[in-house]
């Protein structure tokens, strides 16, 4: 058993949602919360696209989003799908017929925009094109392309607004007998997509997608997204999220399952517990966790791992974690083993003992995990 399990004091009460399918994804109800990116290439080129999409997928995505913004797109996804392992979701905006034509292309769900999609006649054709070729949907509202009678109504973008969209666009979908939706409510201001996310929860049942949208570069992107997203998981709120950043999708999909780990919400791969290091470190921390990062890419079992400078904090820390190490005098530091002291190790044999470790535990659980089956 990994020692980095949950803990009462540290369970969050979700929220209680239907479930819906993307694909064979299960979103909503008790599901776990699924991770998503979306892809930067060009659609239409289809072997960048499957390449990207399953660089995202090996890094931990469960959906992948694909920009269809015309006719050749949605071509493209009849040649993309079948080669990732992952559902696509096509992002439509302003053609309608581009959704009608994407879920006959094997798209596994439809992002449409109540802003720019059209009047009630081609949703209703949307719907049916979702209804014929299995698809889920979701309605995705956004500050920045809410429908010009909201602005007029409330004088600018705000929560009230963007709710009253959502809420609107779920009427139109369930009047037409269409349930297997899911919703957002972005803004890239923190304070609006939390309000708008925490009024919209009250108000439905259907699963909710949550994103700050257009959140910045990897390191303002990834801050504000923490914030904004860490909140509302901690209040519940939560199915599904994409981290938006500009930055490289497999980031995204790094960022959205720390933030999911921080949160004991979902777990995968190692989590590296490290100091900011000092003067009293018996080893180069910033650099031995850098390389750790990258050297233990490749496990995906949940486990822990502790990489202390000092005597100060290290043996504690050891005390919670699968592997640890911890600095100490002579060139030399102590391994930590399922919380218990071990045996010493050369600091210029650290890295490669440490990965070792971690990967003769990983396997040892994932032995547990399956027998347990």
């Amino acid at each position: 058993m990994s020692l980095h399990a949950i803990r009462p004091w540290r369970h969050i009460e979700r929220r209680k949602s239907r479930q819906i399918m993307v694909g064979n994804v299960p979103v909503g109800g008790d599901a776990p919360i699924t991770v998503q990116t979306m892809t930067n290439t060009l659609t239409t080129d289809v072997k960048a696209t499957i390449a990207q999409v399953q660089a995202a997928a090996d890094a931990g995505a469960d959906i992948v989003r694909v920009s269809v913004p015309d006719e050749a797109s949605s071509r493209a996804l009849k040649d993309i799908v079948p080669e990732v392992s992952v559902p696509i979701v096509a992002d439509i905006h302003f053609h309608y017929k581009r959704g009608i034509e994407a879920a006959e292309a094997g798209a596994a769900c439809l992002r449409i925009n109540p802003g720019n999609i059209g009047d009630e006649t081609r949703v209703r054709e949307v719907i049916k094109a979702a209804v014929d070729n299995q698809c889920s949907m979701r309605i995705g509202v956004n500050a920045g392309s809410l429908e010009k009678h909201l602005l007029d109504k409330y004088g600018e973008p705000c929560p009230d607004a963007m709710v009253e969209s959502g809420l609107d666009h779920i009427k139109l979908l369930q009047d037409n007998d269409f349930h297997d939706f899911k919703i957002s409510c972005k803004a890239s201001d923190v304070f609006m997509a939390a309000a708008a996310y925490q009024m919209l929860a009250e108000q439905t049942d259907a699963p909710i997608h949550l994103g700050i949208t257009e959140a910045g570069g990897l390191t303002s992107g990834t801050i504000k997204s923490a914030i904004g997203l860490g909140n509302l998981l901690w209040m519940g709120i939560g199915d599904t999220i994409r981290v938006s950043l500009s930055a490289d999708p497999v980031e995204e999909v790094k960022v959205g399952y720390e933030i999911l780990k921080s949160l004991g919400l979902r777990h995968r791969g190692v989590n590296i517990i490290s100091c900011p290091s000092c003067a009293r470190q018996g080893f180069d921390v910033i650099k031995t966790v850098e390389t750790l990062e990258k050297r233990l890419e490749h496990i995906k079992t949940p486990m822990s791992l502790s990489i202390i400078g000092c005597v100060v904090n290290g043996p504690g820390e050891a005390l919670m974690t699968d592997v640890g190490f911890t600095g100490g005098g002579a060139g030399n530091g102590m391994v930590y083993l399922a919380g218990k002291q071990s045996h010493k190790m050369d600091n210029d044999r650290m890295v490669d003992h440490i990965v070792e470790q971690v990967e003769a535990k990983a396997a040892e659980l994932e032995k547990a995990a399956q027998a347990a089956e």
